[in-house]
């Protein structure tokens, strides 16, 4: 939509545009802890920091055909997150 201001209100030409913007918010991974969303986009072009934020990201949807993911699929190995265990931390509980 296009408004222009008159000569007899303004010297100055003026032109204004509006555009339709749709209200939308973001929050990270963990702010979305215990909150119910109606519709949830996750960005995945980098993996996520643990399963348990993917969890998390995942489950706060009302419905899961409301879930909607961005991967990078550059190759194979670009659409898999690796399963990283430190096996240093566990020794200790499997002795």
């Amino acid at each position: 939509m296009s408004l222009e201001a008159s000569p007899e209100e303004n010297p100055i030409p003026l032109k204004c545009r509006q555009f339709p913007v749709c209200l939308a918010f973001a929050m990270t991974i963990n702010k979305a802890q215990g909150q119910s969303i109606k519709w949830v986009g996750l960005n995945l072009w980098t993996p996520v920091f643990s399963h348990g934020q993917l969890y998390v990201a995942l489950s706060c949807c009302t419905h899961p055909e409301r879930v909607y993911a961005i991967i990078f699929l550059e190759n194979e190995e670009g659409s898999k997150t690796t399963n990283v265990v430190y096996t240093e931390v566990l020794r200790g509980f499997t002795d």
